[in-house]
């Protein structure tokens, strides 16, 4: 079990920007490409360091894809970079075709995903990557919680031989994970153990989780709660180990319920052993412009929607 103390909060991407540094300077055979957004993805501290190994594609996400795929037959490890929406959904046909066909190791790493990209509104706000990316054959999907695990996880993309998809966002958000952890592609985590209940998160909504753990403990329920920072390969072991403990689950993700994390332990559930089951998530539509807390509460991903979640599913399983 984890101690979850909150360093203060930071933004994900921040993470991602300082690993690839790292990464730059173990490695010459890292590179990284990216679609005119440097800033935005944190990545100009590698562009200064290493010029000759950043690629400025412009705003051409579908050549950058080609042009990694291109890279990593050479024998180099190509980190993409853009925004969650332009990282998918604009160039899904590349990455089907040129990278998780031929099981290319690239590092597709996205940006500004969910909803809490906020203001830039439901054009920008992309809540069906985790689904479009864990349906590709080869591809590993990750969606760490914190500034300390997306910096261990772009660590783990890089010594991980084949596709990875990188998922991470933008608002500043609580850091709480180990600054020294090593990540593991694959590996739940847990965070609090209980007996009543197992709640199940990933990224933004892992730290809410955490949240809604102490209002049920003053409210007499005891909650498992575990990260999931990797969605694809899923930790199936762990999950039905807490399941066997609880025989009630609630999952947690800023995506759709469609396609995302709770679809895919839905479906592990039914296969092993059918439990009572409810999603926190994004219910089938589009969002809309906001700040990051107010589109969570707007669309039912707060810490007190975790909590409802929780209630009507102990109470279903004692029927």
């Amino acid at each position: 079990m984890q101690k979850n103390i909150n360093q203060g909060n930071k933004d994900t991407r921040s993470g991602f920007g300082e690993a690839l540094f790292e990464l730059g300077k173990s490695s010459e055979n890292v590179v990284a490409l990216c679609a005119d957004l440097t800033g935005s993805l944190k990545m100009d501290k590698f562009a200064g360091a290493f010029p000759d190994r950043f690629f400025q594609t412009g705003i051409a996400e579908a050549n950058m894809m080609g042009i990694a795929a291109g890279l990593a037959i050479g024998g180099k490890i190509p980190f993409t970079g853009t925004f969650a929406n332009f990282s998918t959904g604009r160039v899904y046909d590349q990455i089907r075709q040129s990278v998780a066909y031929s099981n290319k190791n690239v590092k597709i790493c996205a940006s500004h995903a969910g909803i809490t990209l906020g203001e830039d509104g439901a054009t920008h706000q992309i809540m069906e990557d985790i689904g479009l990316m864990k349906m590709l054959p080869n591809m590993v999907v990750i969606n760490p919680c914190d500034f300390n695990q997306t910096r261990a996880a772009t660590i783990a993309s890089a010594n991980h031989c084949g596709p990875v998809y990188l998922r991470f966002g933008r608002p500043k958000v609580p850091n709480f994970t180990p600054p020294d952890q090593k990540f593991e592609i694959g590996k739940a985590i847990v965070l609090k153990e209980g007996r009543d209940v197992s709640i199940f998160a990933t990224g933004h909504l892992v730290w809410k989780a955490l949240e809604a753990g102490e209002i049920l403990f003053q409210k007499g329920i005891d909650a498992e709660i575990i990260n999931l920072p990797t969605i694809k390969p899923l930790d199936g072991d762990s999950i039905m180990a807490s399941i066997l403990k609880t025989r009630c689950a609630v999952t947690a993700e800023e995506h759709q319920i469609f396609g995302g994390l709770g679809e895919s332990i839905s479906g592990l559930l039914a296969r092993n052993f059918p439990t009572p089951l409810e999603m926190v998530g994004m219910y089938d539509l589009f969002g809309q412009s906001g700040t990051p807390a107010e589109l969570l509460e707007k669309f039912g991903m707060g810490t007190n929607d975790i909590v409802s979640a929780v209630e009507l599913v102990t109470a279903r399983k004692h029927h």
